[in-house]
């Protein structure tokens, strides 16, 4: 280094010149090529010079070192130069006292690292250097290991054979192992010369053990050999498995692949326990730790395919991921892992050591070994060997022959099993852990199948004898099908055989263990495996694409492609098949459709899919406004309807589940069992059945099905079957009815507390309608005896499973007439008799065999004091009967057969059909035509039997020991009521049924009586209905009514069926079986009358509802009003009435309520269209009456007068009627005259349908004490309205109303807001005399002396007659009321007459169809009160004679007091009203004090005033007519008192009478 010299001021200008001046120095040194060591000594120099000036600090570190760092390219080796120049520099520093020179030679190598490598360094430097750089971590080790290498590598000496060994004697043991075993060497002579070799040659024992290996592993065939050649030659187990594992090892060097011979021997060596498995494992690659790594990492990029497929994916990104994968998958197949475990696993398993691979596999995840395909195989086929023999014997099917399977010559392998319960020693556990892999081998699959059916022929074939070990194995099965066989079927791609043969199994469990296996299924198991889980994705992502393609046209291909999908998975498939039909309904068709290619196990799993869907309970039922229910309900229930009526699918599970679901009480899944037994029954239940639909439900099971339902359904019979038998196997039949009976109110008081109202009211008719169709299924399915078997007796039904008595007699009714049809046909066949007269009699006699049970248990459903007035008899005939009993719809019945001729006329016109076709279709309609008319034939014997047989029952039905009133009004309660709101029919039936009793002449049946109740008081009834019971409903009234209506047409009609009846006699007392005298009767000109007051009820108690604003009124009332439109209203301004109201509904319903606004918009339309048909109401019943006509058949009861058409009472009735309402406001009237008693009464009629003027007594008392005061004035001065000049004035008076009609309604309709102002002109107009002061003071009207006499007479005789009556019949409303709502009623009659809410086009007309129809319908509801209380009243009679006389006293006192202010008022007026009443009008009119009219009898000069000024004066009434009713009401049955009336009447009744019916 010395020869070369840098001169010193290249340091110093370093930076300007020295730098460049060094590098060209070794760049020209290092070129020299041809002095290679001189070269290498010069660079040497001038780094040793450069790096000693930075040691010595003249140059800094970072310029030096970049200086070097470029001159690394100049050699190739100047790394080492310049290492060795560290070196050197190295020893000089390290003896150095100065230690920043030391410091910077170890900072300017640091420097250098990066271009310098660490092992040149570390061959060079000093381990203290070293440890200073950090390149070691301690210099003290460093030099150990260093001494310890260079021991080993210079004095260690090379061990070459010690022991003498030579080559020859392993040569010679090669031959020796290698030779031909086939002849008679054994291993114990082979040893010996083995021993020998050893000996001879010096042989190393280990290395012999060795080679022994070696040999056996290319001869791996020859086990038995060389296994007892080991076991001989070895004394050390441990010895050989260390050989063993270093064989293992050398394999394990990347990219080797271990021989499957050394696994072989490694197996076999473990099988014959020459080695320990524990010993050998920790030699086998890879650790467990690794294979866990393994299993987790492939489940979840598993997870992570399976997210991507769900994921939305764009498609560049898509295609990026899929290249991924195939590099990912292609890497995985160039270089698959080996791994020596699953070797060594697969070795075991061949040779049959389950043992041992049962331990392997332990250590591993589960399902690890057998994800692997050549482990899953060799489980498979040492299976097959394990079930062969028992496979042979009880799984193989009939014809079928199965490969020969060679059983292992290993004598420890496992035992085959010869019965089921060797299946438990080691079959079931390495199906086990075979788990879903079994579906590499379809064939063992099926094996094991089979043998599963086998065992469950002999389960339930077998007499139980080891049932604890049945269980067991069952337990067994059940645990396979879960753990092996479905997810086997899942990883089978589209296999439908292997599906088929595993329904063959499942089909054999009860649907309990199919529907879990199926929830274990679909909810577990596919997140146990990592393929199950990529599976699943795949299955999700192809169902997506088919639903997404699936429309009406490609049914056929989407459904294989559906079929196909659904073979391995249909749970997943299923599962989203239904989460889309649960969004979109519009699919159920198709979807339905496309299932026809599936196997009988995926339906079974359908139908699973569908409970677990319908279970589900993250879902609402109900929609967000909790009103309706949820649209994915009513879709799941659609499709359930569908797929199970055209699929074969057991059905018990999702009846079950129904009844589950009932029993917590919860009805929303009725809607499921609904849908199923229309679909698959074709039973339709609807309220919105036509007419003509309706008559054909009223006739035979044929006559039901063509004419019955909306749709056609036809070939029901086979799914019917099905439905059948799935309700009987399961005994679900009686349960579900009671379930539902008893769900009724449970929806109402269970379930409805917190749900809205309108949501209640839709499930309790959901219940009830399912109720209907089911049990109307099984009536028509269930045979009688299965039928009969199942339904207990009605008291049971009732009593011990609490079913309303209505349901109960639903249930009972097809078990009774099938009981007295085959008592018939016995009879029959038991004597011998075609005469007609004998089958009725033995019909007769059958059904009082079958009857006479049920009568004595209905008396248990109901107290005695029921009994007292319905015969247990009449109760049960009436439940008991149908429509199908009582009439025959022979033009239901014509009308289906000409369909039926007009149908095959059309076959036969039509050319485009083939002949034989056209045959079977003709053949068809003419059976089925045969088939119609013989049903009509039939229907109509059973009708003339049945009536027959209730002509002879009639006279016992009905007892008189309590009053008519009191009978109807249970009959109304027990009977009609409850059954006109179950179905259409029975509303129909009720209807029909009343007609019927009425017909038959029953005694002690008031028809009069039930038909005024049914009519007068439906604002309760329809208030408490629900939307589809308001159907009914309606039907019912609609029924009654067309009766009425034809009987009101004609008065030839009304004459034979009505007249000489019991039902309209108006002498309640009567017992009588004819129908009396004619003057008992109701003639025909009273009864219209009455129609007519019926009409106006309705319309009352119409316009009532729909004014309330509530929801439910108002809806039931319109669906009421609907149905009852053919036959109401008929009267115009009640139908004007009507129109009003409705139209203001429209008005104030169409934002708010959009189904009011629907309903009552649809009404209107229709009753708009009707109108055509209405007729005044002097048209629809008679006004004028002459007076003789008003003079009563028969009051001997008081209130008898029914015969009598006086308008008199029929105004004070109707009009009080109107005054429930407001009653009460206005209470500061004048005191109440005698007819007050009488509007209080009827108002009780009208309202509760209880009674008539059940105040009358209490009214006729008042009078005798208020009389007295009353009387001289009276006598003074007669009333001006009613002489004759009255008398014509008001028939003038009715023929300009009727010319002038329109207009006067207008007038009126404008003042009808102002009643208040009109009613003051009328008081300043109104002439009044001192007479009209009194009686206007004291609220009575005015009568003639005369006939205050003769009532005063009657009143005395008829004293102790009437008063236990009255005392009974007492108004439920108290006196005081009574007067004020006498008052209001005068109030309300100017406001508007004929409603209770201020109609204005109801006010026009409403005060002529008041005074006769009101008169009946007092005397008429007066004496059914009357009668139905007596015998009660006369126990009480004393005590509430002092109650009332102290109620009298007050009463006295305020009216006096009230009289006193009135006619103090009244005084300062009198002049005037005198003036301008001289033309006859009457003078104590006055809306306050006096009854309202319906026809005012003021002169022609009168009305104009009237038509001017106010419509209200036209309302104002005459008090005479009223006091006549008063009267009359107290007269006796004694002809004196007859004939003193008669006088009466000559005198001033007909006057009064006249006046009212100008």
């Amino acid at each position: 280094m010395a020869t070369l010299i840098i001169p010193g001021e290249w340091f110093k200008n370093w930076d300007k010149s020295g730098k460049h001046e060094f590098v060209q120095l070794c760049k020209e040194r290092t070129e020299k090529t041809d002095h290679g060591s001189e070269v290498k000594a010069d660079v040497q120099a001038a780094l040793y010079e450069l790096c000693w000036q930075v040691v010595r600090g003249n140059l800094k570190l970072d310029h030096v070192a970049s200086v070097l760092g470029d001159m690394m390219e100049l050699r190739d080796d100047m790394p080492s130069i310049l290492a060795d120049v560290f070196s050197i520099l190295d020893s000089e520093t390290g003896a150095l006292e100065e230690k920043n020179k030391r410091d910077n030679y170890t900072q300017l190598v640091g420097a250098c690292l990066f271009f310098i490598p660490d092992a040149i360094l570390k061959e060079r430097l000093d381990p203290e250097t070293l440890e200073s750089l950090g390149l070691i971590k301690q210099a003290l080790q460093f030099n150990q290991k260093i001494v310890k290498i260079k021991t080993k590598l210079f004095y260690k000496q090379q061990k070459f054979n010690l022991l003498r060994e030579e080559n020859e004697g392993y040569a010679k043991l090669i031959t020796e192992l290698g030779q031909d075993l086939s002849g008679n060497i054994t291993s114990h002579s082979v040893l010996e010369n083995i021993k020998s070799l050893i000996g001879c040659f010096n042989l190393d024992p280990n290395r012999v053990l060795d080679i022994i290996l070696e040999v056996y592993q290319s001869r791996s065939d020859q086990d038995e050999f060389f296994l007892a050649l080991i076991k001989s030659y070895m004394c050390e187990p441990l010895t050989l498995c260390h050989i063993l594992g270093f064989k293992f090892k050398f394999y394990q060097e990347p990219n080797e692949e271990t021989p499957k011979s050394l696994y072989h021997i490694a197996a076999a060596l473990l099988h014959h326990n020459l080695i320990e498995l524990e010993d050998l494992y920790v030699h086998l690659m890879p650790v467990d730790a690794t294979i866990i790594e393994e299993h987790k990492r492939v489940i979840s990029d598993a997870k992570q395919i399976a997210r991507k497929l769900v994921m939305v994916v764009l498609p560049s990104e898509k295609s990026e991921d899929k290249e991924k994968e195939k590099e990912k998958e292609e890497d995985k197949n160039e270089k698959p892992p080996d791994n020596q475990k699953l070797g060594l696993l697969e070795a075991l398993l061949r040779i049959g050591d389950w043992q041992h691979a049962q331990s392997i596999m332990d250590q591993m995840p589960s399902f690890y070994a057998t994800s692997h395909r050549a482990i899953a195989l060799a489980l498979c086929q040492l299976l097959h060997l394990t079930v062969e023999p028992l496979y042979r014997r009880a799984g193989v099917p009939k014809g079928a022959r199965g490969c020969v399977m060679h059983p292992l010559r290993n004598k420890q392998a496992p035992r085959p099993a010869e019965s089921f319960e060797d299946l438990r020693r080691d079959t079931f556990s390495m199906l086990c852990y075979l788990g879903p892999h079994l579906s590499h081998d379809p064939i063992l699959f099926a094996k094991i199948v089979r043998l599963g059916k086998g065992f469950m022929k002999e389960y339930q074939n077998d007499a139980r004898s080891d049932v604890k070990e049945k269980e067991i194995l069952l337990s067994c099965f059940l645990c396979i099908a879960d753990q092996v066989l479905l997810p086997s079927l899942s990883l089978m791609e589209c296999n439908a055989c292997m599906s088929e043969e595993l329904w063959g199994l499942f089909k054999l469990f009860p649907y309990q263990h199919r529907y879990r296996l199926y929830g274990q299924w679909k909810n577990e198991t596919y997140s146990s495996h990592p393929l199950l889980v990529k599976v699943k994705a795949q299955t999700v992502e192809r169902a997506r694409y088919i639903m997404k393609r699936l429309t009406k046209e490609n049914v056929k291909q989407s459904g294989r492609q559906i079929g196909k999908l659904s073979h391995s998975n249909p749970t997943i498939l299923f599962d989203y098949m239904l989460s889309q039909i649960q969004w979109y309904d519009n699919l159920i068709v198709p979807v339905v459709d496309s299932l026809k290619y599936l196997t009988s196990l995926n339906y079974d799993v359908l139908a699973y899919c569908i409970i677990e869907a319908l279970a589900n309970p993250e879902k609402e039922k109900m929609k967000h406004d909790d009103t309706t229910i949820s649209s994915w309900l009513q879709s799941l229930a659609s499709l359930c309807g569908a797929v199970f009526r055209k699929y074969p699918i057991e059905l018990a599970g999702l009846l079950q589940y129904v009844t589950n679901q009932l029993k917590a009480g919860k009805s929303f899944d009725l809607l499921i069992l609904k849908e199923v037994v229309q679909k698959m029954a074709g039973i339709e239940i609807t309220d919105e059945m036509t007419s003509e639909q309706l008559e054909a439900m009223t006739g035979g099971e044929q006559l039901k099905a063509e004419g019955g339902y909306f749709g056609q359904i036809r070939n029901t019979k086979k799914s019917s079957q099905r439905l059948k038998d799935a309700l009987l196997d399961h005994e679900l039949a009686l349960p579900l009815c009671l379930l539902m009976a008893q769900q009724r109110n449970g929806v109402v008081f269970l379930e409805g507390g917190e749900k809205h109202l309108k949501l209640v009211g839709h499930l309790y008719d959901q219940c009830h309608d399912t109720l209907v169709q089911f049990g109307g299924f099984l009536a028509s399915n269930l045979s009688t005896e299965d039928y009969i078997k199942r339904v207990p007796s009605i008291d049971i039904l009732c009593n011990q499973f609490h079913a309303p008595h209505d349901a109960a007699f639903f249930l009972s009714r097809p078990m009774y007439a099938h009981q007295i049809l085959s008592k018939y046909d016995e009879l029959k066949k038991a004597e011998k008799g075609n005469r007609q007269q004998q089958k009725v009699h033995k019909y007769v006699a059958a059904c009082e065999q079958v009857m006479t049970p049920v009568h004595e248990a209905v008396v248990s459903l109901h107290s005695t004091r029921v009994w007292d007035d319905l015969r247990p008899q009449f109760y049960a005939t009436f439940w008991s009967l149908t429509m199908y009993d009582l009439a025959v719809p022979h033009s239901a019945y014509e009308r289906e057969v000409n369909k039926l001729k007009v149908q095959i006329k059309a076959i036969e016109d039509n050319q485009e059909i083939p002949m034989n076709k056209k045959k079977k279709e003709k053949e068809r309609c003419t059976a089925l035509q045969e088939k119609l008319q013989e049903e009509e034939k039939k229907q109509l014997e059973h009708v003339q039997r049945v009536l027959y047989r209730l002509k002879l029952e009639k006279d016992n039905w009905l007892l008189a020991k309590s009053t008519k009133n009191e009978t109807i009004t249970k009959f109304l309660q027990l009977c009609l009521f409850p059954r006109c709101i179950f179905s259409s029919i029975d509303a129909v039936y009720c209807a029909r049924f009343v007609e019927l009793v009425h017909q038959q002449k029953t005694p002690n049946f008031c028809t009069l009586l039930c038909y005024d109740r049914v009519f007068s008081a439906i604002i309760y009834t329809v208030a408490s209905c629900t939307e589809n019971e308001s159907h009914r409903y309606g039907r019912f009234l609609c029924c009654m009514l067309e009766t009425v209506t034809r009987w009101h047409s004609d008065r030839a009609i009304y004459e034979k069926e009505c007249v000489n009846y019991p039902g309209f006699l108006t002498i309640f007392r009567s017992s009588g079986f004819d129908g009396g005298n004619k003057a008992d009767q109701l003639d025909y000109v009273n009864f219209r009358h009455v129609v007519h007051k019926w009409h106006y009820m309705l319309t009352k108690a119409s316009v009532h509802c729909l004014e309330t604003g509530d929801y439910t009124h108002i809806r039931n009332i319109l669906i009421v009003l609907t149905k009852i439109l053919p036959c109401y209203p008929k009267v115009l301004n009640l139908g004007q009435a009507l129109e009003c109201r409705v139209h203001k509904i429209c008005l104030e319903e169409k934002d708010k309520r959009p189904d009011l606004y629907a309903l009552a918009m649809g009404y209107s339309g229709r009753l708009k269209s009707q109108k055509v048909h209405m007729v005044p109401e002097n048209e629809f019943h008679d006004k004028e009456q002459p007076a003789r006509s008003a003079t009563p058949a028969s009051q001997q009861n008081g209130p008898g007068n029914m015969g009598k058409p006086a308008a008199s009472t029929s105004k004070t009735e109707e009009g009080t009627s109107e005054d429930g309402d407001r009653g009460k406001d206005k209470s500061q009237g004048t005191t109440k005259p005698v007819n007050k008693a009488n509007s209080a009464a009827a108002k009780v009629t009208t309202s509760n349908g209880n009674g008539a003027l059940n105040s009358t007594k209490a009214s006729k008392e008042r009078d005798d004490k208020e009389k007295s005061g009353k009387e001289k004035k009276e006598k003074k001065e007669k009333t001006p309205g009613s002489t004759p000049e009255a008398k014509g004035d008001n028939r003038r008076e009715k023929q300009r109303d009727e010319r002038a009609g329109k207009d006067e309604r207008l007038v009126r309709e404008g003042k009808e807001k102002t009643p208040k102002a009109d009613r003051e002109k009328a008081k300043v107009e109104e002439k009044s005399s001192k007479d009209d002061k009194a009686k206007a003071g004291n609220g009575e009207p005015m009568e003639p002396s005369r006939e205050r006499d003769a009532i005063k007479e009657s009143k005395s005789k008829e004293k102790g007659d009437r008063s236990t009556v009255a005392g009974s019949i007492k108004s439920t409303i108290p006196r005081a009321e009574s007067a004020e709502s006498e008052r209001d009623h005068k109030r309300r009659k100017l406001d508007s007459h004929a409603s209770p809410s201020h109609s204005s086009t109801l006010k026009d007309n409403s005060n002529e169809p008041k005074e006769p129809t009101s008169k009946h319908h007092i005397t008429y509801n007066s004496v059914a009160r009357s009668k139905s209380r007596e015998r009660e009243t006369e126990k009480k009679d004393s005590e509430n004679a002092r109650g009332r006389s102290k109620e009298k006293k007050e009463e006295k006192d305020r009216k006096e007091r009230k009289r006193d202010h009135i006619v103090s008022d009244r005084d300062t007026s009198q002049e005037s009203k005198r003036r301008k009443d001289e033309n006859g009008t009457n003078s104590s009119k006055n809306s306050k004090s006096t009854s309202p009219s319906c026809d005012s009898p003021l002169s022609g000069e009168k009305e104009k005033s009237k038509r001017s000024k106010s419509s209200s004066k036209e309302k104002t009434v005459s008090v005479k007519p009223e006091r006549t009713s008063s009267g009359g009401k107290k007269e006796s049955r004694h002809d004196k008192e007859k004939s003193e009336k008669k006088e009466k009447r000559e005198s001033s009744g007909g006057k009064e009478e006249k006046k009212q019916y100008p």
